[in-house]
């Protein structure tokens, strides 16, 4: 009998919720595909992995071939090298991740960066100035909903850059990837985009502030009007840059932030598709704040402020959330009333004080 599974060998480096997830459909489609992931991750999947979606499809993988990235070197791994290694940590954790893939990369691997935020990719594009590069957007989040069970609770699809060089070969991975689990686009704009998911991203701090799931967050008004001035704020950065952000959601980028400031019996009605959220879902800078570990508040919030200052604009908003994400982070002595979790109409009077 032909063997009609898929030849590629991927790595999925750093898998935690969008790496399993990832890896997870990566393994159910037939790829040979290695997890590389904390022993605590390891170890829920010894049963295999279940994914989900918000739309109740489901898929499992009885057997998933997951390395523990504290000892890689004493286990028997799926494969010495990759062609196409996806690296999903976050962007706090790139730098020490461009030591620990290397065993895994040859010339021609592929690496495809899944951050948020922006300018992630640089560092890897210098270390391995040899190898494609190419970034990824993520849009939707995912959950554990118990250990090996991955769900995909938001719409949106993974996105994948190509340049003129790589058009055929992304095309190509995109046609024995796309699946209703993980449906995949491909763009040659990705520095818009990212910077119009960067304006959809901004609602994580406020998430981690909030302490709250995402869909109850934007379901009071006080939390998006401070998701709605951080927004306008990026905005007037992205005019400064003579940026046109691409339309990744139902509105225009620049209709977002008046609708989350509509009161809420206008917004449940007009903003129905933003409401499509599990209620499980949390952001990812939640879990980090409430962990203790490194947030991306310089890749996101912080990267709004970088290219304002080169600009001679101000950004208080984004400057005053990213302060008590800082001080959050740095264990530093923050009054309790700016400890999560923080009340909508308490955050927004902060955020608005002059």
């Amino acid at each position: 009998m032909t063997d009609t599974r898929p030849s590629e060998q991927h790595i999925v480096f750093g898998a935690g919720l969008i790496g399993c997830y990832l890896g997870g459909v990566l393994t159910t489609l037939g790829f040979s595909t290695g997890l590389v992931c904390r022993p605590s991750v390891k170890s829920k999947l010894k049963s295999g992995i279940k994914l989900t979606d918000y739309q109740d499809r489901q898929t499992k993988a009885l057997k998933v071939d997951a390395i523990s990235s504290e000892s890689p070197s004493t286990e028997v791994l799926p494969i010495k090298q990759a062609d196409f290694l996806w690296l999903t940590v976050k962007c706090t954790g790139i730098e020490q991740a461009i030591v620990d893939i290397t065993p895994w990369v040859n010339k021609g691997t592929v690496i495809l960066c899944c951050q948020n935020g922006l300018g992630s990719d640089a560092g890897v594009k210098q270390a391995f100035p040899d190898n494609i590069v190419l970034r990824v957007m993520v849009p939707f989040n995912v959950v554990e909903l118990s250990p090996g069970h991955y769900h995909r609770g938001s719409e949106g699809d993974m996105t994948i850059e190509h340049t003129d060089s790589t058009f055929e070969l992304v095309n190509s991975l995109l046609a024995k990837l796309n699946s209703e689990l993980l449906p995949i686009k491909t763009t040659n704009d990705m520095h818009g985009l990212l910077w119009a998911k960067l304006q959809l991203n901004l609602g994580n701090s406020v998430n981690a502030l909030a302490d709250i799931p995402v869909k109850a967050m934007l379901e009071q008004r006080a939390y998006r009007k401070v998701i709605a001035l951080l927004m306008q704020e990026l905005l007037v950065v992205t005019d400064g840059l003579g940026l046109k952000l691409p339309k990744i959601t139902a509105l225009p980028a620049h209709l977002i932030p008046k609708v989350l400031g509509l009161p809420n019996f206008i917004f449940t009605r007009l903003a129905n598709k933003m409401l499509e959220i599990d209620p499980n879902v949390r952001s990812s800078m939640w879990w980090d704040v409430s962990q203790g570990k490194p947030t991306e508040i310089e890749h996101i919030n912080g990267a709004i402020l970088k290219h304002a200052k080169g600009l001679n604009i101000v950004c208080p908003a984004n400057e005053k959330i990213s302060l008590l994400i800082r001080q959050l982070s740095s264990e530093a002595d923050v009054p309790v009333e700016q400890r999560p979790p923080i009340a909508a109409e308490t955050l927004l009077a902060w955020v608005t004080q002059k």
